[in-house]
């Protein structure tokens, strides 16, 4: 009688565990990452997994969630983000959620942390997103060449011990490489230090993403550069928030493109990500590409052909904090001078003041008015292009609003892209050109990141004069089964994991 008892008290454990995690998606129209046409059915999740897809009956005890007829897809991948100081100011992840986000990849542009650190991080303080990494360029040089000493090539020596610790960074689940070209920390690198590398990443089944080292002056010698990494490693090379930052360029997209298709005809396995607005956000000093910040002709050349001194706004300014918010054209009209000059001045203060606050970080920034929507859109429609937002929670709407405002204008309002497209360019698209399993698509077992979203009203609202605003459309998010946003807010679930390279294709010692 005791065993009986046993035996049902043990049948009633296992159901009650199986009704408490099984979840019923029904009444919606399924777009599931791998770019074919929308359908109808329902979606069932067990745990942080999808266990099955299709006509699928409600069984008893299903908690059933009613989409209303409206768009379940896989939730959306951003791979170039810089949102990590944000989460960790806010873990409920709203920039992020309320676009639909399920999965950030950061370690961008040759910074980022190492990857037992990223794990700590994650162990405790558990965020509303996943969170995958690079291995940063710019971070190893600092680490070995000290951050005064990064204006030269690295040496025989200190090249192998960046070796060294990039081999233990991919042992412990980094992506693989990324790369800051154009930015003073690594802009002195050699392409040889730089192939070195990357073949210790290529060695571990890793991939290579790169700002690259030049946008605008030395485009075409920046992309050669990435094109010969992959030539020479034989591994996928990505390159970051694809662009055409010189005016003299503007409309050569095309151009640029069909020289990444002869690539891709060699062999080269070359993508790109790209964010659907015209201007960037980075350093003043960027738009010095010889790096000669105080000469006038250097400057001249920025204002005339490298951004459009009255659309591009300094976002960030601490020596003077009341030009914040202001254009570049519009400071330089107050202060009676050209905006060259003012380019030189605001450069000149801004060095000075990092020397007397050595401990602050990011005196400056501009986003900077420099893309035509023409070459935008040709990079976003590339089939080989997946999408980004290159986002935190500063003053570009990008941290908040890219991935919308892909869904809401390029697909709905200037037909761009057809709507599984674009899902296709957010999802699975995105999880192949990362290297990462088991998302991205809605499919048996999977994980169970996803988003459910009105088509018709999705939307961006965040802009530069507020570029905090939520975007409009998107309904539920789920992260690992659990769900994190719904009806505008956060439940208060933290689910997000670190997401690493797949163990099964680590080297082999």
């Amino acid at each position: 009688m005791y065993a009986r008892f046993v035996i049902i008290l043990c049948f009633t454990c296992i159901s009650s565990v199986s009704w408490a995690k099984d979840i019923l998606i029904t009444n919606i129209r399924l777009i599931d990452g791998t770019g074919t046409p929308v359908r109808i059915a329902s979606v069932r999740l067990r745990g942080d997994r999808i266990i099955a897809v299709g006509a699928l009956k409600v069984m008893p005890g299903d908690s059933i969630v009613d989409g209303r007829g409206q768009v379940l897809a896989p939730g959306f991948i951003d791979s170039h983000s810089h949102h990590l100081g944000y989460l960790r100011r806010n873990p409920d992840a709203l920039a992020t959620a309320s676009q639909g986000i399920t999965t950030i990849v950061i370690g961008q542009d040759g910074d980022g942390l190492p990857m037992d650190s990223l794990q700590a991080l994650l162990s405790g303080n558990r965020f509303a997103v996943n969170i995958a990494s690079y291995t940063g360029h710019t971070m190893l040089r600092s680490e070995v060449m000290s951050d005064d000493d990064l204006n030269r090539p690295a040496t025989d020596v200190e090249l192998a011990k960046m070796r060294t610790m990039l081999s233990k960074e991919m042992t412990r689940g980094s992506l693989g490489l990324s790369t800051g070209l154009e930015y003073e920390g690594a802009f002195y690198s050699s392409r040889l230090e730089v192939v070195s590398l990357a073949r210790v990443a290529a060695e571990f089944g890793g991939r290579y993403i790169s700002h690259i080292r030049s946008e605008d002056l030395k485009m075409d010698e920046a992309v050669e550069e990435i094109i010969e990494i992959g030539r020479l490693t034989g591994m996928p090379v990505k390159i970051s928030h694809i662009k055409l930052a010189a005016r003299d360029d503007w409309g050569q997209a095309p151009r640029v493109i069909a020289r990444l298709e002869r690539a891709r005809a060699e062999g080269i396995d070359i993508t790109a990500d790209a964010y659907p607005y015209t201007f960037w956000n980075s350093t003043l000093r960027v738009l010095f590409p010889d790096r000669r910040y105080s000469d006038t002709a250097s400057a001249r050349l920025a204002v005339e052909k490298l951004c459009d001194p009255d659309s591009s706004m300094l976002v960030r300014y601490l020596p003077e904090p009341a030009w914040e918010g202001r254009m570049l054209g519009e400071i330089a009209r107050i202060r009676r001078e050209s905006p060259a000059q003012t380019l030189l001045h605001l450069v000149a203060r801004a060095a000075e003041y990092e020397r007397t606050h050595p401990d602050v970080d990011g005196v400056e920034a501009i986003a900077g008015k420099s893309m035509t929507a023409g070459d935008v859109a040709a990079f976003l429609a590339w089939p080989h292009t997946n999408i980004c937002s290159d986002g935190n929670a500063g003053r570009h709407p990008r941290g908040f609003g890219s991935f919308t405002r892909v869904l809401g204008r390029q697909v709905r309002e200037s037909k761009l892209m057809s709507l599984e497209k674009a899902v296709h360019k957010m999802t699975g698209l995105t999880a192949r050109h990362l290297g990462i399993r088991d998302r991205g698509l809605i499919r048996p077992g999977y994980l169970a990141d996803l988003v459910l979203f009105d088509p018709d009203r999705v939307i961006d609202r965040a802009t530069l004069e507020d570029s905090h605003a939520l975007s409009d459309g998107i309904i539920s998010v789920w992260v690992n089964g659990k769900r994190v946003y719904d009806a505008g807010r956060s439940t208060g679930i933290r689910s997000g994991r670190l997401v690493t390279r797949p163990v099964s294709v680590l080297k082999k010692h």
